[in-house]
């Protein structure tokens, strides 16, 4: 099992729900160095990201004696991706009243983004709304567009398929351990949207990648858009 960098302050990190939000989160955290622990009520899902996991376990994250039992209060970053709304709530205020430092909880609607902030996490995401806005302000000008920073380390963009990598496969591409960095979805120019892509998808020309991982990674990826934009904020 891979170590975790500890050069920096955020190593242990929980990723409580591993559906799509959570999962490519998960992934992304992994492929960054990071202690990992993954939590989800199901066991399919938990065992499916043993491989990106420094632990994964099967648990309901909303019992406040489970979350002891994790030593949830040890860890730097909670990040709340539940899809029930009630269990994100209460799991929410249990790691804020345990004394979690930082948590990023993910919201389905405005009215569950307004009560997570008032209970205390620290960064609220509501990823569809998010990233609808972000593709719909970048359709008429941006090849590579920052969709989140979730962290100050971490960050979600859009860049259109670089020329080297069209009519390529995510196989032949490596682009996890060549770049470091993770593509949760790509969106073809027929807008079908391939959400957490298998290694056999072939990029195309002009298809929009979705793809998430450190500042650093990101930043690097600038040049390889098809077209350079300097004034995009990366880092």
């Amino acid at each position: 099992m891979r170590k975790p960098n500890k050069k920096d302050g955020l190593n242990m990190i929980a990723v409580i729900g591993l559906g799509g939000f959570g999962s490519a989160f998960c992934k992304a955290l992994y492929a960054m160095d990071k202690e990992v622990l993954a939590v989800d009520k199901s066991n399919d899902l938990v065992t499916e990201h043993i491989p990106f996991a420094t632990n994964a376990v099967c648990t309901d994250a909303s019992d406040e004696n489970v979350l002891k039992t994790l030593g949830i209060k040890n860890f730097d970053v909670v990040a709340v991706c539940v899809g029930d709304v009630e269990s994100s709530i209460f799991i929410t205020l249990l790691c804020k009243q345990m004394g979690v430092p930082y948590i990023i909880a993910k919201a389905s609607s405005h009215l569950h983004k307004t009560v997570l902030e008032k209970i205390g996490a620290n960064l609220v995401v509501f990823p569809e709304a998010q990233m609808g806005e972000k593709i719909a302000a970048s359709i008429f000008n941006p090849t590579i567009v920052e969709i989140a920073e979730l962290t100050p380390d971490f960050k979600i963009i859009e860049i259109i398929t670089p020329e080297k990598w069209e009519n390529k496969s995510l196989i032949e591409l490596d682009i996890r351990r060549k770049h470091n960095v993770n593509i949760i979805l790509i969106k073809s120019s027929g807008d079908n949207v391939i959400l957490n892509p298998a290694g056999e998808q072939v990029l195309h020309k002009n298809d929009t990648l979705v793809i998430c991982g450190g500042s650093q990674q990101i930043a690097k990826l600038r040049s390889k858009a098809t077209v350079a934009f300097p004034d995009a904020d990366l880092i």
